[in-house]
């Protein structure tokens, strides 16, 4: 069993303070092996509190970011090849044919973008592909109502299995999805 942390579009502090107390607890250091994480932690702080999760943490660069990070980032997690990008450089945000391209570039198995602060999960043509939303359900302008997320994917051989977690009327509802890799 592997534990990988989706995270992104923290906005801290400029659009929230911090990740919620109810996720904060559940993100232990020492069960998570890698961190992935779809940029706009805008500051280093946010970026240590990741490292306080897990030693192996992947970011890419949002457009509010301080740090300097790549643009998109190709990790391999067992047998599954995983792209990483924020998704404000993909238009329309968050459009699946859009993302589909970018994912057939970088030759990835499951690819994880951000931008719009709404979390989605899904398959199309034998890929998976993920939005873990906001962690701190920051404002976006194009949602009315942000609420937070983010996803823990286990991953054992060929199979991913996908807990999902948002904050919905302050408690914690966790859905699960399942993605096996085609042979």
């Amino acid at each position: 069993m592997v534990l990988v942390l989706v995270i992104g579009d923290l906005h801290v502090p400029h659009r929230s303070n911090s990740v919620p107390a109810k996720f904060k607890k559940l993100l232990v250091p020492g069960k998570i092996q890698h961190v992935l994480c779809t940029g706009n932690l805008c500051t280093k702080e946010s970026f240590d509190y990741l490292k306080t999760l897990a030693t192996d943490v992947h970011v890419v660069q949002g457009e509010f970011d301080e740090g300097a990070y790549p643009e998109q980032k190709v990790i391999t997690v067992g047998s599954f090849r995983i792209g990483l990008c924020h998704g404000h450089q993909i238009v329309p945000w968050g459009d699946q044919d859009a993302i589909s391209i970018v994912q057939r570039s970088l030759d990835v198995d499951i690819m994880i973008s951000g931008s719009t602060h709404k979390f989605e999960a899904y398959e199309r043509e034998g890929k998976f592909f993920i939005n873990p939303g906001s962690a701190t359900g920051a404002y976006s302008a194009l949602l009315a109502d942000v609420a937070p997320s983010f996803v823990l994917m286990d991953i054992q051989g060929g199979n991913v299995v996908t807990y999902v977690y948002q904050l919905v009327d302050d408690e914690v509802k966790v859905e699960k999805r399942d993605f096996k890799k085609p042979e």
